[in-house]
Protein backbone atom coordinates (compact mmCIF):
# COMPACT_ATOMS: atom_id res chain seq x y z
CA UNK A 1 0.00 0.00 0.00
CA UNK A 2 1.04 3.72 -1.09
CA UNK A 3 1.45 6.29 0.82
CA UNK A 4 1.18 9.95 0.62
CA UNK A 5 1.60 13.60 1.25
CA UNK A 6 1.81 16.81 -0.16
CA UNK A 7 4.71 19.71 0.84
CA UNK A 8 5.51 23.19 -0.47
CA UNK A 9 9.12 23.15 -2.12
CA UNK A 10 10.18 26.28 -0.71
CA UNK A 11 9.72 25.09 2.84
CA UNK A 12 10.91 21.63 2.20
CA UNK A 13 14.10 22.89 0.77
CA UNK A 14 14.50 25.52 3.58
CA UNK A 15 14.50 22.92 5.84
CA UNK A 16 16.99 20.53 3.87
CA UNK A 17 19.24 23.67 3.62
CA UNK A 18 19.66 23.90 7.54
CA UNK A 19 20.33 20.40 7.74
CA UNK A 20 23.14 20.24 5.38
CA UNK A 21 25.81 20.52 7.50
CA UNK A 22 25.30 17.88 9.92
CA UNK A 23 24.00 15.19 7.46
CA UNK A 24 27.27 15.72 5.50
CA UNK A 25 29.64 15.31 7.90
CA UNK A 26 31.20 11.93 8.69
CA UNK A 27 30.45 10.12 11.73
CA UNK A 28 31.00 6.52 12.86
CA UNK A 29 27.28 5.78 12.06
CA UNK A 30 26.57 5.45 8.49
CA UNK A 31 22.76 6.38 9.40
CA UNK A 32 23.67 10.00 9.92
CA UNK A 33 24.50 11.10 6.78
CA UNK A 34 20.44 10.42 6.58
CA UNK A 35 17.97 12.55 7.59
CA UNK A 36 14.71 10.94 9.51
CA UNK A 37 11.52 11.61 7.76
CA UNK A 38 8.93 11.37 10.60
CA UNK A 39 5.09 12.11 8.80
CA UNK A 40 1.72 12.57 10.73
CA UNK A 41 -1.54 13.80 9.21
CA UNK A 42 -0.61 17.46 9.58
CA UNK A 43 3.13 17.78 9.60
CA UNK A 44 6.49 16.47 8.56
CA UNK A 45 9.05 16.44 11.15
CA UNK A 46 12.51 16.38 9.94
CA UNK A 47 15.30 15.14 12.04
CA UNK A 48 19.75 15.23 11.43
CA UNK A 49 22.44 14.53 13.68
CA UNK A 50 25.97 13.98 13.38
CA UNK A 51 26.20 13.05 16.94
CA UNK A 52 27.64 16.96 18.15
CA UNK A 53 24.81 19.13 17.14
CA UNK A 54 21.34 17.90 15.91
CA UNK A 55 18.35 19.83 14.62
CA UNK A 56 14.43 19.04 14.74
CA UNK A 57 12.60 21.25 11.98
CA UNK A 58 9.20 20.59 11.50
CA UNK A 59 6.84 21.50 8.16
CA UNK A 60 3.30 21.69 7.78
CA UNK A 61 2.07 19.96 5.29
CA UNK A 62 -0.13 20.59 2.12
CA UNK A 63 -2.41 17.47 2.31
CA UNK A 64 -1.82 13.59 3.71
CA UNK A 65 -3.15 10.50 4.06
CA UNK A 66 -0.82 9.45 6.52
CA UNK A 67 -1.49 8.79 10.57
CA UNK A 68 2.32 7.99 11.31
CA UNK A 69 5.26 6.67 9.49
CA UNK A 70 8.89 7.12 9.47
CA UNK A 71 12.06 6.43 7.60
CA UNK A 72 15.40 7.65 6.28
CA UNK A 73 16.47 9.50 3.29
CA UNK A 74 19.50 10.01 2.33
CA UNK A 75 20.28 13.76 3.36
CA UNK A 76 22.40 15.36 0.32
CA UNK A 77 20.64 13.74 -2.62
CA UNK A 78 17.39 14.84 -1.70
CA UNK A 79 18.42 17.94 -0.83
CA UNK A 80 20.20 18.81 -4.39
CA UNK A 81 16.96 17.09 -5.89
CA UNK A 82 14.31 19.41 -4.29
CA UNK A 83 16.39 22.33 -4.86
CA UNK A 84 15.77 21.81 -8.98
CA UNK A 85 12.08 21.32 -8.07
CA UNK A 86 8.92 24.09 -7.31
CA UNK A 87 6.11 24.19 -6.41
CA UNK A 88 3.92 21.23 -4.86
CA UNK A 89 5.66 18.39 -4.25
CA UNK A 90 3.43 14.91 -3.97
CA UNK A 91 5.86 12.46 -1.80
CA UNK A 92 4.33 8.71 -2.20
CA UNK A 93 6.10 6.29 -0.05
CA UNK A 94 6.11 2.15 0.30
CA UNK A 95 8.70 -0.08 2.37
CA UNK A 96 11.45 0.48 -0.05
CA UNK A 97 11.08 4.00 -2.09
CA UNK A 98 10.15 7.64 -1.34
CA UNK A 99 9.35 8.93 -4.35
CA UNK A 100 8.95 12.89 -5.57
CA UNK A 101 6.59 14.09 -8.18
CA UNK A 102 6.34 17.54 -9.36
CA UNK A 103 4.67 19.77 -12.62
CA UNK A 104 3.60 16.54 -13.85
CA UNK A 105 6.58 15.10 -15.39
CA UNK A 106 9.03 15.88 -12.89
CA UNK A 107 9.61 11.79 -10.82
CA UNK A 108 12.49 11.00 -8.74
CA UNK A 109 12.84 7.84 -6.16
CA UNK A 110 14.90 7.28 -3.38
CA UNK A 111 15.84 3.82 -1.89
CA UNK A 112 14.54 4.61 1.86
CA UNK A 113 15.92 2.63 5.25
CA UNK A 114 14.00 1.60 8.17
CA UNK A 115 13.88 4.56 11.45
CA UNK A 116 15.50 2.35 13.94
CA UNK A 117 19.27 3.03 12.41
CA UNK A 118 19.01 6.75 13.14
CA UNK A 119 20.39 7.78 16.66
CA UNK A 120 18.13 8.93 19.07
CA UNK A 121 17.75 12.42 19.57
CA UNK A 122 17.46 13.90 23.41
CA UNK A 123 14.07 13.97 25.00
CA UNK A 124 12.39 16.24 27.38
CA UNK A 125 13.84 19.85 27.30
CA UNK A 126 13.98 21.52 30.22
CA UNK A 127 13.16 25.16 29.25
CA UNK A 128 15.08 27.73 30.89
CA UNK A 129 14.18 31.66 29.40
CA UNK A 130 12.83 33.21 26.31
CA UNK A 131 15.17 35.39 24.32
CA UNK A 132 14.17 37.21 21.18
CA UNK A 133 15.22 35.99 18.37
CA UNK A 134 16.41 39.21 16.69
CA UNK A 135 18.46 40.12 19.67
CA UNK A 136 20.07 36.46 20.31
CA UNK A 137 21.31 36.64 16.79
CA UNK A 138 22.70 40.17 16.67
CA UNK A 139 25.02 39.64 20.20
CA UNK A 140 26.13 36.35 19.20
CA UNK A 141 27.42 38.38 15.36
CA UNK A 142 29.21 40.24 17.78
CA UNK A 143 31.44 37.87 19.09
CA UNK A 144 31.42 34.67 17.39
CA UNK A 145 33.92 36.10 14.52
CA UNK A 146 36.49 35.49 17.30
CA UNK A 147 36.35 31.89 17.81
CA UNK A 148 39.42 29.97 16.73
CA UNK A 149 38.66 27.19 14.31
CA UNK A 150 41.31 24.84 15.72
CA UNK A 151 43.28 25.90 18.44
CA UNK A 152 45.45 24.02 20.01
CA UNK A 153 44.00 25.04 23.36
CA UNK A 154 40.79 23.19 23.07
CA UNK A 155 39.07 25.64 25.51
CA UNK A 156 39.39 28.50 23.10
CA UNK A 157 37.09 26.67 20.35
CA UNK A 158 33.86 27.57 21.91
CA UNK A 159 31.73 30.72 22.89
CA UNK A 160 31.83 30.59 26.72
CA UNK A 161 27.71 31.58 27.61
CA UNK A 162 27.13 33.02 31.38
CA UNK A 163 23.50 33.29 33.07
CA UNK A 164 23.24 34.53 36.98
CA UNK A 165 20.67 36.79 38.90
CA UNK A 166 22.31 40.07 37.58
CA UNK A 167 23.70 39.72 33.61
CA UNK A 168 23.83 37.38 30.86
CA UNK A 169 27.50 37.37 28.81
CA UNK A 170 28.65 35.78 25.89
CA UNK A 171 32.50 36.18 25.90
CA UNK A 172 35.35 34.55 22.83
CA UNK A 173 39.24 34.90 22.67
CA UNK A 174 41.45 33.34 20.69
CA UNK A 175 44.52 34.28 23.03
CA UNK A 176 45.22 37.25 22.00
CA UNK A 177 41.67 39.21 21.59
CA UNK A 178 38.89 38.72 23.76
CA UNK A 179 35.02 40.13 22.56
CA UNK A 180 32.55 40.04 25.29
CA UNK A 181 28.99 41.03 25.15
CA UNK A 182 26.82 41.25 28.10
CA UNK A 183 23.25 42.50 29.08
CA UNK A 184 20.81 42.54 32.43
CA UNK A 185 18.19 41.89 29.96
CA UNK A 186 18.18 38.22 30.72
CA UNK A 187 19.01 36.98 34.00
CA UNK A 188 18.26 33.45 35.80
CA UNK A 189 17.57 32.98 39.62
CA UNK A 190 20.78 29.99 39.33
CA UNK A 191 24.12 31.07 37.71
CA UNK A 192 24.62 28.73 34.50
CA UNK A 193 28.05 28.44 32.51
CA UNK A 194 28.35 26.77 29.34
CA UNK A 195 31.08 26.41 26.44
CA UNK A 196 29.19 26.22 23.29
CA UNK A 197 31.12 24.62 20.18
CA UNK A 198 32.15 27.02 17.36
CA UNK A 199 30.39 24.77 14.60
CA UNK A 200 27.06 25.04 16.60
CA UNK A 201 27.14 28.45 17.26
CA UNK A 202 27.77 29.61 13.48
CA UNK A 203 25.14 26.44 12.72
CA UNK A 204 22.72 28.43 15.32
CA UNK A 205 23.10 32.14 13.90
CA UNK A 206 22.97 30.63 9.92
CA UNK A 207 19.08 29.46 11.39
CA UNK A 208 18.14 32.56 13.69
CA UNK A 209 19.05 34.71 10.24
CA UNK A 210 16.69 32.52 7.92
CA UNK A 211 13.78 31.61 10.67
CA UNK A 212 10.52 33.11 11.16
CA UNK A 213 10.85 32.57 15.12
CA UNK A 214 10.52 35.78 16.96
CA UNK A 215 11.19 34.08 20.08
CA UNK A 216 13.89 31.49 21.39
CA UNK A 217 13.39 29.01 24.10
CA UNK A 218 16.82 28.11 26.35
CA UNK A 219 16.44 25.01 27.88
CA UNK A 220 19.06 22.12 28.52
CA UNK A 221 18.29 18.54 27.55
CA UNK A 222 20.71 15.21 28.58
CA UNK A 223 23.65 17.33 29.04
CA UNK A 224 23.37 19.18 25.72
CA UNK A 225 21.95 22.98 25.06
CA UNK A 226 18.72 23.01 23.13
CA UNK A 227 17.98 26.52 21.10
CA UNK A 228 13.90 26.01 20.16
CA UNK A 229 11.90 28.36 18.49
CA UNK A 230 7.76 27.46 16.95
CA UNK A 231 8.90 25.48 14.46
CA UNK A 232 12.40 23.63 15.35
CA UNK A 233 14.73 22.56 18.01
CA UNK A 234 18.67 22.88 17.93
CA UNK A 235 20.80 20.78 19.77
CA UNK A 236 24.33 21.17 20.66
CA UNK A 237 26.78 19.04 22.83
CA UNK A 238 29.00 21.27 25.51
CA UNK A 239 33.27 21.58 25.17
CA UNK A 240 33.77 20.10 28.46
CA UNK A 241 37.44 22.21 28.74
CA UNK A 242 37.29 25.18 30.86
CA UNK A 243 37.39 28.21 30.00
CA UNK A 244 40.51 30.79 30.42
CA UNK A 245 39.89 33.18 33.96
CA UNK A 246 39.12 36.33 32.35
CA UNK A 247 37.76 38.70 34.76
CA UNK A 248 40.96 40.41 35.96
CA UNK A 249 42.35 41.34 32.35
CA UNK A 250 38.72 43.20 31.86
CA UNK A 251 39.28 45.43 35.07
CA UNK A 252 39.63 48.66 33.67
CA UNK A 253 40.71 50.88 36.92
CA UNK A 254 43.53 53.46 36.66
CA UNK A 255 42.80 53.41 32.70
CA UNK A 256 41.97 56.33 30.75
CA UNK A 257 39.65 56.73 27.94
CA UNK A 258 40.39 58.33 24.30
CA UNK A 259 37.66 58.61 22.02
CA UNK A 260 38.11 58.92 18.60
CA UNK A 261 35.85 58.19 14.94
CA UNK A 262 35.15 54.69 14.25
CA UNK A 263 34.94 55.04 10.68
CA UNK A 264 38.30 57.21 10.13
CA UNK A 265 39.72 54.48 12.61
CA UNK A 266 38.60 51.81 10.45
CA UNK A 267 40.07 52.98 7.44
CA UNK A 268 43.55 53.96 8.70
CA UNK A 269 43.74 50.53 10.08
CA UNK A 270 42.99 48.98 6.63
CA UNK A 271 45.27 51.06 5.19
CA UNK A 272 47.97 49.71 7.35
CA UNK A 273 46.72 46.27 7.34
CA UNK A 274 47.14 46.35 3.58
CA UNK A 275 50.77 47.23 4.02
CA UNK A 276 51.75 44.19 6.01
CA UNK A 277 51.74 42.15 2.67
CA UNK A 278 50.85 39.00 4.54
CA UNK A 279 53.76 40.01 7.43
CA UNK A 280 52.95 39.83 11.20
CA UNK A 281 54.74 43.67 11.77
CA UNK A 282 53.52 45.60 14.62
CA UNK A 283 51.96 49.14 13.69
CA UNK A 284 52.86 51.85 16.41
CA UNK A 285 50.04 53.90 17.94
CA UNK A 286 51.03 56.93 19.54
CA UNK A 287 48.84 58.50 21.74
CA UNK A 288 49.02 62.34 22.95
CA UNK A 289 46.67 64.92 23.96
CA UNK A 290 44.50 65.64 20.87
CA UNK A 291 46.03 63.40 18.49
CA UNK A 292 46.57 59.69 17.78
CA UNK A 293 49.33 59.57 15.02
CA UNK A 294 49.69 55.84 13.51
CA UNK A 295 53.17 54.74 11.90
CA UNK A 296 54.46 51.59 10.59
CA UNK A 297 57.27 50.55 8.22
CA UNK A 298 57.77 47.06 5.46
CA UNK A 299 61.12 47.27 4.38
CA UNK A 300 59.08 45.33 1.37
CA UNK A 301 56.62 47.51 0.70
CA UNK A 302 56.81 51.43 2.20
CA UNK A 303 55.96 53.50 5.43
CA UNK A 304 52.29 54.76 6.44
CA UNK A 305 52.28 57.71 8.65
CA UNK A 306 48.83 58.73 9.92
CA UNK A 307 47.25 61.41 12.53
CA UNK A 308 43.57 61.28 13.58
CA UNK A 309 42.23 63.86 16.50
CA UNK A 310 40.87 62.11 19.63
CA UNK A 311 39.55 63.61 22.68
CA UNK A 312 39.02 62.97 26.10
CA UNK A 313 42.31 61.56 26.77
CA UNK A 314 44.60 63.79 29.44
CA UNK A 315 47.23 60.99 30.27
CA UNK A 316 51.17 61.40 29.62
CA UNK A 317 52.50 60.54 25.70
CA UNK A 318 52.02 57.14 25.27
CA UNK A 319 53.45 54.48 22.79
CA UNK A 320 52.20 51.32 21.99
CA UNK A 321 52.21 48.33 18.88
CA UNK A 322 49.63 46.23 17.70
CA UNK A 323 48.81 43.87 14.73
CA UNK A 324 46.02 46.05 12.96
CA UNK A 325 43.68 43.31 11.60
CA UNK A 326 43.39 42.48 15.58
CA UNK A 327 42.01 45.61 16.08
CA UNK A 328 40.20 45.91 12.68
CA UNK A 329 38.12 42.75 13.48
CA UNK A 330 36.79 43.62 16.50
CA UNK A 331 36.06 47.60 15.67
CA UNK A 332 33.17 46.04 12.98
CA UNK A 333 31.29 45.15 15.75
CA UNK A 334 31.10 48.50 17.51
CA UNK A 335 27.33 50.47 16.16
CA UNK A 336 28.20 54.21 17.22
CA UNK A 337 30.50 56.55 14.83
CA UNK A 338 32.25 57.52 18.26
CA UNK A 339 34.33 54.48 19.74
CA UNK A 340 36.12 54.84 23.46
CA UNK A 341 39.14 53.17 24.25
CA UNK A 342 40.88 52.59 27.62
CA UNK A 343 44.51 52.84 27.91
CA UNK A 344 47.23 51.74 30.36
CA UNK A 345 51.15 51.73 29.50
CA UNK A 346 52.21 49.87 26.63
CA UNK A 347 52.59 46.33 28.37
CA UNK A 348 49.04 46.75 29.06
CA UNK A 349 45.63 45.73 26.61
CA UNK A 350 43.73 48.64 24.65
CA UNK A 351 40.06 47.57 25.83
CA UNK A 352 37.05 49.11 23.63
CA UNK A 353 33.58 49.69 25.15
CA UNK A 354 30.75 50.92 24.16
CA UNK A 355 26.71 50.65 26.00
CA UNK A 356 23.99 50.21 23.70
CA UNK A 357 20.27 50.72 24.63
CA UNK A 358 20.46 46.94 25.77
CA UNK A 359 23.76 45.26 25.95
CA UNK A 360 27.32 46.31 26.81
CA UNK A 361 29.89 45.70 24.02
CA UNK A 362 33.80 44.99 25.17
CA UNK A 363 36.81 44.35 22.66
CA UNK A 364 40.20 43.73 24.21
CA UNK A 365 43.43 43.65 21.86
CA UNK A 366 47.04 42.53 23.78
CA UNK A 367 49.99 44.73 22.25
CA UNK A 368 52.76 43.34 20.40
CA UNK A 369 56.00 43.24 22.78
CA UNK A 370 59.51 44.81 21.15
CA UNK A 371 60.57 41.09 20.69
CA UNK A 372 57.70 39.64 18.97
CA UNK A 373 57.77 43.32 16.26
Amino acid sequence: MNNKFIINQKDLLATLFFMQPICTKRTTINSTSSILFSVSHKELILKATDLEISLQYSCGLIASDIEQAQFLVPGKKIFDIVKEMDGEIECIFDEKQLTLKSNEHINVSFNIKNAEEFPPLPERIENLMQIDAQFLSSILGKVSFLIPQNNTTPALNGLFFEISPNEMKLTTTDGHCLAQVATNKYVLELEKKWLIPRRAIFELKKILENCTATTIFLGVCDNQLVFSGEDFNFFTRLLADEFPKYESILQRESFMPATMSKSEFIKTLRRSSCMLSGQFLATNFTFTKNALKVSMKNSDVGNLEEILPITDYIAEKLEMRFYSPYLLQGLQSFENEKVTCFLKGNTRPIIFASELEDCKLTYLVMPVSQNNA
